[in-house]
């Protein structure tokens, strides 16, 4: 098996110096692609390898010394070596045959602000900053794609790309719809109010992985417009684009100019139909863009932050912690690792 793929591996190598494939962007970018999702697989084989020939060293040692002390060392250290060997052969398994092949990807994340005014749009920020908090921890890289303020600090939406190594597998756990109850800082009376936000999670599509037909899309385009609604330019440099087959509408204003923002949109839009595509191909274990979505009610949710008694509860798993202010600042670990382990 590990012979098979090593020599994958090296005909991919090959592939990305051959001019024939070179001078074609659509191939060499699928040939990338398929490189680079194969090194993690290929550097896991290697370290297994090196390990199991240390591994028949010890045994030609035990068998042959004599020195008792250098037999046990060797023991001690194939045992060790056993358990390395087993982590790493489960690894290697999931790499190889991975419950879900987009936990690999990019992601696209998409924040709107629902139930609550005001302050549903705040809480919509809040969230924002814990998730770009979380992806600066593990140095992935972060992209405004989109974003539409309001007059008092939050967003109505936010639409944000993060690119890193399983940044789809870790941060997929966080779609759904997200309630808050605490005093609002606009709230003079002290009253602790609910309100909600929507988070939606995606696996980047490229475009390789979904073909869109041009004729297939309707491209306008507007001012941009800022906090109220104020047009804060005289160009028509925002951007939204339908697909008529699907009535999947995305748009985007947040680049500096009419291209930058269409190439924005195209990138939601691949990732939304991937989705959609995956949807209707499989049930899959991640929920899909519309369970994730929900209505943003305050009784449709995934998880609640009450802050009067400094607890987050994950309703998924009816499991709950302390210490809001931290998980704020980008500590999701505990959350994620305990959805993983009771979702997976």
């Amino acid at each position: 098996m590990y012979k098979e793929i090593k020599e994958k591996f090296n005909n991919l190598e090959k592939k990305l110096v051959d001019p024939k494939i070179t001078n074609n962007p659509q191939e060499i970018a699928k040939v990338a692609q398929e490189h680079a999702s194969l090194k993690k697989t290929i550097d896991l084989i290697n370290e297994i390898e090196k390990l199991e020939e240390n591994y028949s060293n010890n045994l030609n040692i035990i068998k042959q010394e004599k020195e008792e002390e250098i037999k046990k060392m060797a023991q001690e250290d194939n045992q060790n070596i056993e358990e390395t060997l087993e982590k790493l052969k489960n690894q290697l398994k999931e790499e190889i045959n991975p419950k879900n092949p987009n936990d690999k990807r990019n992601a696209i994340v998409e924040i709107r602000a629902g139930a609550g005014g005001d302050e549903g749009a705040i809480f919509a920020a809040d969230l924002a900053k814990m998730y770009l908090k979380f992806c600066e921890k593990y140095n992935w890289q972060t992209e405004t794609i989109n974003q539409n303020f309001i007059g008092v600090g939050g967003y109505k939406e936010i639409i944000f790309m993060v690119k890193g190594d399983g940044a789809y597998g870790d941060l997929k756990y966080e779609a759904g719809t997200h309630r808050v109850q605490r005093i609002p800082e606009t709230e003079k009376q002290g009253r602790v109010h609910t309100s909600t936000a929507t988070v939606i999670v995606l696996p980047e599509a490229k475009e390789i992985d979904v073909s869109i037909n041009n004729n297939d899309l309707r491209i306008d385009s507007f001012c941009s417009s800022g906090p109220g609604g104020q047009s804060v330019n005289t160009t028509q440099s925002a951007i939204r684009i339908t697909h008529l087959p699907t009535g999947t509408t995305v748009s985007c204003q947040d680049q500096k100019s009419q291209h930058q923002n269409k190439d924005k949109a195209m990138q939601i839009l691949r990732s939304r139909l991937l989705a959609k595509e995956e949807e209707e191909r499989i049930s899959q274990e991640s929920e899909t863009r519309k369970k994730q979505i929900g209505e943003g009610d305050r009784s449709d949710k995934i998880r609640t932050y009450n802050f009067p008694q400094d607890r987050i509860t994950d309703h998924r798993i009816q499991k709950s912690w302390h210490s809001i202010d931290s998980i704020l600042e980008g500590n999701l670990e505990p959350l994620i690792n305990n959805l993983k382990e009771e979702l997976s």
